[in-house]
């Protein structure tokens, strides 16, 4: 469950109508503090931003699933995204939460490092195409707060 902190700051973005991904940056921005303080590792960065966006899916941040990802990923979110937008009907199992924190914190608190983020974030860069880059920073251009 999200700490109740994080999903104020992420309904604040959507009030200032900042996009879904910037919601969700809430969420995985906790994720990995959950992992600095030691609460529980994770396998690799990718894991742990996984994690914080299946968080902000059942927190009702309306991602859409991954175009570039596996039928098995998008299923999963498009599962998360149905389950952030109808109430909670059963309570969730004891025995699978406490097994999915128990196999958390057998994992590593290195994913959530500096290093490891750039890291993550350079390769994450390189798989942009130009395009996608130029659109970026033309929207940035176009949107950005001018001096009076």
């Amino acid at each position: 469950m999200p700490e109740q902190e994080t999903i104020e700051r992420a309904r604040e973005d959507e009030r200032e109508g900042k996009s879904p991904s910037t919601q969700a940056g809430e969420f995985v921005r906790e994720e990995m503090e959950h992992i600095r303080e030691g609460k529980h590792g994770a396998r690799s960065p990718q894991q742990a931003i996984a994690i914080g966006l299946s968080k902000a899916r059942r927190a009702g941040v309306k991602l859409p699933p991954p175009k570039r990802g596996s039928a098995r990923t998008k299923k999963q979110a498009a599962r998360d995204s149905r389950k952030g937008k109808t109430a909670r009907r059963r309570k969730p199992s004891r025995t699978r939460s406490r097994a999915v924190t128990k196999a958390l914190k057998r994992e590593s608190r290195r994913p959530a490092s500096h290093r490891a983020l750039s890291r993550q974030a350079r390769s994450a860069a390189r798989q942009r195409t130009k395009a996608s880059r130029s659109r970026a920073a033309k929207k940035a251009a176009r949107t950005r707060k001018r001096k009076r």
